[in-house]
């Protein structure tokens, strides 16, 4: 039996591009090493924290939603090297239920929030 996790790192707002970049292939190959497969990867870019960590006001963030077997040590692996790299200032992970994995498929799709942005684009129109 599989289970769908999403890990959240932020990487450190000092890394050019390149660098972040270069994080980010390092932590995907960890968890494509380790038997999982990768069902979804977004950059966030560059954002505002909401309180300062280690000195700094801002980060890279980074999302990787995957599935993996309950067996693996996908996650343990995964977050010791996370502890291990200095370019991380912080990381979740989490284990998704049916509902979350139906409301991320709908995101991706871009189901989510368009009913709203249909109805105020009617009501400025028929005004």
């Amino acid at each position: 039996m599989s289970k769908q996790y999403e890990t959240v790192f932020i990487l450190t707002p000092i890394l050019s591009e390149a660098q972040a970049k270069d994080a980010v292939e390092k932590f995907t190959t960890i968890i494509t090493s380790n038997g999982a497969s990768i069902v979804h990867e977004e950059n966030w870019g560059l954002r505002k924290l909401a309180y300062p960590i280690q000195k700094k006001n801002s980060g890279f963030y980074h999302v990787v939603e995957y599935t993996a077997s309950e067996e693996g040590n996908v996650v343990d692996v995964l977050e010791t090297e996370f502890r291990r790299d200095e370019r991380i200032l912080r990381f979740m992970t989490i284990v998704l239920d049916k509902h979350s994995i139906a409301y991320n498929e709908k995101k991706r799709k871009g189901l989510v929030g368009r009913k709203r942005e249909e109805s105020t684009e009617s009501k400025t129109e028929n005004a």
